[in-house]
């Protein structure tokens, strides 16, 4: 059929002779606006025709909120696989592509270095490790950097990134849950700032453990925040939801965020809610 077949053949370029366009050049936004890679790393990830904060994980996050240099904390925990779980493939090798894909040991980073000139404990989770999956190690390395913020009375910024607790770890991954909000308690006792970050998308456990417990709960623009998907809560209330369910926006407007921070302004952001729960001068 005639339709299915090339009849003007035209100008053909033999295919050893194309050359690819090398990746990362440019960047699409979901709006379908295109911007020099380059340009968009200057602008701190964000599109400037239509403001759209492209994800990015904790090498950019570190490089945005600290000064120079951090010290990396327990960077060699990686997770192991009690339950022996097998799904389509086993865990284990999950997590060795995940480990070889990312280059990083699980879906968290956590590291202390100075910001604006004052030291600070930052965890960043990395969305590109497993979906940015809430597991053991996870849960451990946030309760030991709530520690040693503690222990050394340093503000936490936590920065989420995730699709909730990891399956393959199944109950082991919700007492995390349990475990972090303990420890973030500790450190509301101790009257130590603790800053809650939430970026796109942050869901499942995550949203409902240590995410939604900050002394200042903020986000970026558009980000999408909530415990389940919108499909699955339509789904179980058999109702349409409002217009921009789930965004930040919205979650702003019904009262769980405190602010809404552009990412140009993250880093002054950061510390001035800092300075405003220690009670001290502002930092611009």
């Amino acid at each position: 059929m005639a339709w299915f077949k090339r009849e003007n053949k035209g100008i053909q370029t033999p295919s050893k002779e194309k050359k690819d366009i090398p990746k990362g050049l440019w960047y699409k936004s979901p709006t379908g606006k295109v911007i020099d890679t380059e340009e968009l790393q200057k602008n701190f990830y964000v599109s400037p025709e239509d403001d759209y904060h492209v994800r990015i994980g904790s090498r950019e996050y570190f490089s945005i909120i600290f000064d120079k240099k951090f010290k990396e904390l327990d960077r060699d925990l990686t997770s192991k696989d009690p339950l022996k779980f097998i799904d389509n493939k086993k865990y284990t090798d999950r997590l060795k592509e995940a480990m070889k894909k990312t280059n990083l040991n699980d879906a968290v980073r956590t590291a202390v270095g100075k910001s604006m000139g004052k030291e600070i404990v930052v965890a960043c989770m990395d969305f590109n490790f497993i979906g940015g999956s809430m597991g053991s190690v996870v849960g451990e390395k946030i309760a030991r950097a709530i520690d040693y913020s503690l222990k050394r009375r340093i503000p936490l910024l936590i920065i989420s990134k995730s699709g909730g607790a990891r399956m393959m770890e199944a109950a082991i991954s919700l007492m995390q849950l349990a475990k972090t909000s303990a420890k973030l308690a500790q450190l509301s006792e101790e009257k130590v700032p603790y800053i809650s970050l939430c970026t796109d998308p942050t869901t499942g456990g995550t949203t409902a453990s240590f995410a939604m417990l900050g002394d200042i709960n903020i986000s970026e623009p558009g980000a999408l925040i909530g415990f389940a998907g919108p499909r699955v809560v339509k789904d179980t209330t058999g109702k349409d939801l409002p217009e921009g369910f789930q965004t930040a926006e919205f979650v702003l407007d019904h009262g769980f965020l405190d602010f809404i921070t552009h990412r140009k302004d993250l880093k002054s952001k950061v510390n001035q809610y800092i300075d405003l729960i220690l009670n001290q001068p502002i930092r611009v």
